[in-house]
């Protein structure tokens, strides 16, 4: 049962690493559109720093307490922390293009 607690857990962890990547690609798509992503202004790049580490950091803790449920340490484990570890960058990738589009939709071009 205790397993099953911390799985769901990382999965929440997951979740919310998700919706932070969602806000950094939000925040990022004006900036990479305009041609000036590494020319903004100081607060521009804590508006887009901080959800792209807490996400960072929100993903790591989701897989360690993915790590911490799991308790083979044989072949198929391996392949499980490989096959998470994988899904959690595709997750991010889709999560932050998701974000960037919502915001280029809604924002007009300068």
């Amino acid at each position: 049962m205790d397993q099953w607690i911390t799985r769901f857990v990382a999965l929440l962890c997951a979740a919310g690493s998700a919706a932070l990547f969602w806000s950094f690609g939000m925040f990022a798509a004006v900036p990479w559109r305009d041609g000036r992503l590494f020319a903004m202004t100081p607060v521009e790049w804590q508006v887009v720093g901080i959800p792209l580490l807490a996400a960072i950091a929100v993903g790591w803790g989701a897989l360690h307490l993915f790590a911490l449920a799991g308790d083979a340490t044989d072949e198929a484990a391996r392949h499980g922390r490989r096959l998470r570890l994988f899904l959690l960058i595709a997750v991010a990738i889709a999560a932050a293009a998701s974000g960037a589009s919502w915001s280029l939709a809604r924002v007009a071009a300068a």
